[in-house]
């Protein structure tokens, strides 16, 4: 009679996308769609329930509907609407477990599927060069998003032990990008001038929303010969950028500013709701964050159409140009490359390549 697949978060652009995508799959009988608001996309053939997952009723949905795969997508940074910082959090954290207590009660339940961050490592200055699946944290998230995640997975692992016949995928996403990206950090890159720590340029992987929604097919349908579709994996796009890298190709001059001065802009930019320029998003600016993606093409079988670099390009072009043309922002970085005081003779170190931008060695294999 083919799969019965529930997937939460669907009034969000990323849930929407989903759902009409695993409609497609052969093995697919019905989809179930859930979310507290209306969405304001078309969901296909899905059967659309309004529920709110931080209440018990999402138990009479799983049960009602004979749900065997769990495709949980309500996990964002990003509130929906006019959807406090607090509501997020309760969706995410309180929602979650809530979801996974009905999980653990309906029998029929088989796969579970689970969007997280790397934000989970957190961003520190002693962090590896590179952060694999079982490398642990050197400072945990303190807040925001990030330790929404942390606990979520916690909440992940603790259903896992109580029901180990339930195939559970977690998919540690790197910053999701492209031209519907609807984040805190697309917020940032959209700012006509992007503030900065001062005397830092951080290392940044980015994956694109179409790889998202492949990988999540393949998390929710049944493992392919030699791959297994469980297990926790860290998803992003080939290669690295820097933020200085992301700024010229956006056409975006910076603002350094000294750590103290950055948090008093973030603050101000929450005030005033142009972004949410949390701690936690500072931290990323300041330290950066690289992960190993070798587990998610060697076990899980995913090989991402985008790279890092592809997927930024994909995100610059639908924001349109910036303030200065990305041209001239790499000749003139690469005319202060050549003064005395960069190196004098054509280039400052690590530097390569017409337009002063730099190639860091991919890191995230």
């Amino acid at each position: 009679m083919g799969k019965v697949v529930l997937v939460t978060g669907a009034a969000r652009q990323l849930g929407g996308r989903f759902v009409r995508r695993i409609q497609r799959d052969p093995g697919v009988a019905r989809v179930i769609a859930v979310d507290a608001v209306m969405p304001g996309h078309q969901l296909g053939d899905a059967v659309f329930v309004r529920a709110d997952i931080r209440q018990p009723a999402i138990a009479r949905v799983l049960a009602e509907h004979s749900v065997d795969t769990v495709v949980h997508l309500d996990v964002s940074g990003k509130g929906l609407g006019a959807q406090s910082r607090t509501a997020v959090k309760e969706t995410n954290v309180i929602g979650t477990m809530q979801l996974l207590g009905a999980c653990q009660k309906a029998p029929a339940v088989q796969r579970l599927v689970i969007k997280s961050s790397t934000g989970v490592y957190g961003s520190a200055p002693r962090d590896p060069a590179v952060f694999h699946e079982t490398t642990p944290p050197k400072s945990l998230p303190s807040g925001g998003f990030a330790k929404d995640a942390v606990e979520v997975e916690g909440y992940v692992r603790g259903f896992a032990r109580r029901r180990p016949d339930v195939a559970v995928c977690v998919l540690r996403f790197a910053n999701i990008l492209g031209p519907d990206a609807d984040s805190p950090l697309a917020d940032y890159l959209s700012l006509p001038v992007l503030p900065t720590v001062f005397g830092y340029d951080p290392r940044l992987q980015f994956v694109h929303e179409d790889d998202v929604i492949d990988v999540l097919g393949i998390a929710a349908s049944e493992p392919r010969r030699g791959t297994l579709n469980s297990g926790t994996f860290n998803i992003a796009g080939d290669g690295v950028l820097l933020l200085s890298q992301c700024s010229r190709r956006l056409g975006r001059p910076t603002m350094p500013l000294l750590l103290p001065a950055v948090t008093w802009v973030g603050q101000a930019l929450r005030t005033v709701g142009m972004t949410d320029f949390s701690p936690e998003q500072i931290r990323l600016l300041t330290h950066g964050r690289v992960v190993s993606t070798v587990q998610m093409r060697e076990t899980l079988g995913f090989r991402p159409r985008f790279t890092t670099v592809e997927t930024f390009a994909e995100f610059a072009r639908s924001r349109g140009p910036g303030l200065l043309p990305p041209e001239a922002v790499g000749r003139a970085v690469g005319r202060l490359a050549a003064m005395p005081f960069a190196g004098g003779t054509g280039g400052a170190p690590g530097m390569t390549g017409a337009g002063g931008d730099t190639h860091p060695t991919p890191s995230g294999r």
